[in-house]
């Protein structure tokens, strides 16, 4: 298990990398070029700069979370190969900065979706909140303020060119339902993958977030079909999956210890989080610990371990504990936690390894 912490860039984050040296176990940051338009080639000076400051602080650079999918190839538009050469050319130059994993999402319009930034909590903390009866009936253009507002910082699938665009591109998606969003992934990936083992890199693809259909918009990777519907796209080894227990998991019908099981070996990648789910729907974001929410974040982590699972994992969103002023989900603190609580379920399934490996040998 090797773990990261996503960073934003010392321009774009409360947290700074000085601040991830502290956290015990942090070998990698997960990182991206932030401020640049989707759908544009990362060019090989900018790409160095970051990653020679990243690494200044003894963090690795494997991990790229995200290089996003522009709108024109998820809609399957005339110019979408324009943007898909493009995407491979930033995968090319991603690789000769020694990138290994290329985390990203095939989300119409809207990325991870919440209608509340800053949900207090019982305990005095607040936390991401969804509530499924005012998305049902909520205004697009309102869930966009809502987000929007939240922060002075950028939030990643909710970038302001796009957001300007909203009400073209619902128009378009009127067109591209499930069965169509799946053909246009298919045209994506059967360009880029050959591109993507030829560089050594995986294509991690990120569950949708929420795992279901949202303003009617169509959702393709949702759970356990998705994967193998995937799978049967292209068996390249560079054809991966992000594993993400909060995201996933959010659909109390996902078993996300039976996920990790069944695809961890195709997971180079792992987010680890909690939420708790209510019965009409609703799901707000927890602590990491397993007793605070809905998923068994102890299950998943112990069939890791069983699995001698040496990807790459990094805590998800955190709730903002102890005053923190930060971007919604992204704090310093409860994400820090979050990475304790996980290293110690690892180190104890590793001791108990050990244990019985010295018993069978006594």
């Amino acid at each position: 298990m090797n773990i990261t912490f996503r960073w934003y860039g010392k321009d774009n984050d409360t947290v700074t990398l000085e601040h991830i040296k502290q956290i015990p176990g942090v070998k990698g940051i997960v990182w991206a070029l932030h401020q640049k338009p989707v759908g544009e080639v990362w060019e090989k000076e900018e790409i160095q700069e970051e990653i020679e400051y990243i690494q200044s602080f003894g963090f690795h650079t494997d991990v790229v979370e995200s290089v996003n999918v522009h709108e024109s190839i998820k809609l399957g538009n005339e110019d979408r190969m324009i943007y898909i050469e493009k995407y491979k050319e930033t995968i090319r130059n991603l690789s000769e900065a020694g990138v290994k994993v290329i985390c990203y999402n095939f989300m119409p319009i809207f990325d991870w979706t919440r209608t509340e930034m800053f949900h207090p909590l019982e305990d005095g903390s607040t936390a991401l909140f969804y509530e499924k009866a005012k998305v049902d009936t909520l205004d697009p253009k309102d869930l966009i303020r809502t987000v929007t507002e939240a922060s002075d910082l950028t939030l990643p699938g909710w970038e302001p060119e796009k957001m300007d665009r909203i009400s073209e591109l619902f128009e378009a998606y009127k067109t591209v339902d499930e069965e169509q969003l799946w053909a246009n992934l298919e045209i994506f990936l059967k360009e880029i993958l050959p591109v993507a083992e030829a560089c050594g890199i995986k294509m991690a693809i990120h569950p949708d977030d929420p795992p279901w259909s949202i303003f009617g918009l169509p959702r393709i990777i949702t759970g356990e079909s998705s994967f193998e519907k995937l799978i049967s796209i292209s068996d390249s080894p560079s054809n991966a999956f992000t594993l993400c227990t909060g995201s996933m998991g959010a659909n109390p019908e996902n078993d996300m210890v039976q996920v990790a099981k069944k695809y961890a070996n195709r997971s180079p990648f792992s987010h680890i989080r909690n939420v708790k789910i209510f019965e009409n729907g609703d799901f707000v974001e927890t602590s990491h610990h397993t007793q605070d929410g809905s998923i068994n974040i102890q299950g998943v982590v112990e069939e890791l371990n069983k699995q001698n699972y040496t990807g790459y994992v990094r805590p998800d969103h955190g709730r903002h504990i102890w005053g923190e002023v930060c971007r919604p989900g992204y704090g310093l603190y409860d994400r820090a936690l979050g990475i304790m609580y996980l290293l110690g379920l690892w180190d104890a399934y590793e001791a108990t390894k050990l244990g019985e490996n010295h018993d069978s040998h006594s």
